[in-house]
């Protein structure tokens, strides 16, 4: 049975929740790579991590959308080097960086309006850029 992966001191993944699998992996490696199965897919049951608060267990959801399988489990697969080991260690730290990312809450965007200045200055700019465009056109022809 796999350890448990602790995020930080109140959040965690529980080992029950994990789910390895060893596969072979593609690419280069000679037989190697047709022997051994070095490549490591590891699916996390969403549902079990302990301390997640609500709104980041909602941000958990909405960043593993399109990583998730079809009974809703995270899936992180790890087939960087041509150990079994080291794809293990580096697939749970990419599970641990994914749970930490969520624990930040993002900050709420203040609406600002452009100031008079601001809107100014780009409005001569899109009549300079007007006016060498219009510099660049063929000139009409006079009947």
């Amino acid at each position: 049975m796999a350890d448990p992966i602790l995020v930080t001191g109140g959040v965690r993944v529980p080992a029950s929740a994990l789910t390895i699998h060893a596969v072979r992996a593609s690419g280069p490696g000679g037989q190697n790579v047709n022997k051994v199965a070095t490549k490591i897919d590891l699916r996390v049951d969403l549902a079990a991590i302990e301390g997640l608060s609500e709104a980041a267990r909602a941000r958990l959801r909405a960043l593993a959308r399109n990583r998730q399988d079809a009974a809703g489990r995270l899936v992180v697969t790890s087939q960087a080097t041509r150990s079994q080991a080291e794809n293990l260690e580096a697939a749970r730290a990419r599970v641990a960086d994914l749970i930490r990312a969520v624990l930040v809450e993002p900050r709420r965007r203040v609406e600002t309006r452009p100031s008079a200045g601001t809107r100014r200055r780009r409005l001569a700019g899109k009549k300079r850029r007007a006016s060498v465009k219009r510099g660049r056109a063929r000139p009409d022809q006079g009947d």
